[in-house]
């Protein structure tokens, strides 16, 4: 089982999450989200416990404690929704404006893979 645990203190490191979670059962991984540029703890984390049971003990137990002086909240990790879309990566633009090369002005250029035509691409490609 995956848990959530918050309003982690700035100074909690993940050995001493690990042993926290440890004192109830087998601990699999422990990861404290940290900023990019900083390198700082964002404040909270993921524990990943491997029997469901002693997962839920350390979620009653824990839930709502004080430790390193912050109550810390635990709940079970949901997994993160797909962003719709299919991923990142580039994304094409139209470029806006004047005329451009489609029927009825407006619009300005468009890339023929969005549906858009444009004489330039079709001359310098077929």
């Amino acid at each position: 089982m995956n848990l959530y645990v918050g309003n982690l203190s700035w100074t909690m490191t993940e050995d001493d999450l690990r042993n926290l979670f440890e004192q109830y059962g087998t601990v699999n991984s422990i990861k404290i989200v940290k900023d990019r540029e900083t390198g700082r703890s964002k404040g909270f984390g993921f524990v990943e416990m491997e029997n469901d049971t002693e997962a839920q003990n350390a979620l009653s137990s824990l839930y709502d404690q004080e430790v390193l002086g912050r109550k810390i909240v635990i709940n079970e990790a949901q997994e993160r929704p797909a962003k719709p879309g299919g991923g990142g990566g580039f994304k094409k633009r139209s470029f806006g404006g004047g005329g451009g090369y489609n029927k009825g002005g407006g619009g300005g250029y468009r890339d023929r893979d969005r549906g858009g035509y444009n004489k330039r691409d079709y001359n310098n490609e077929y």
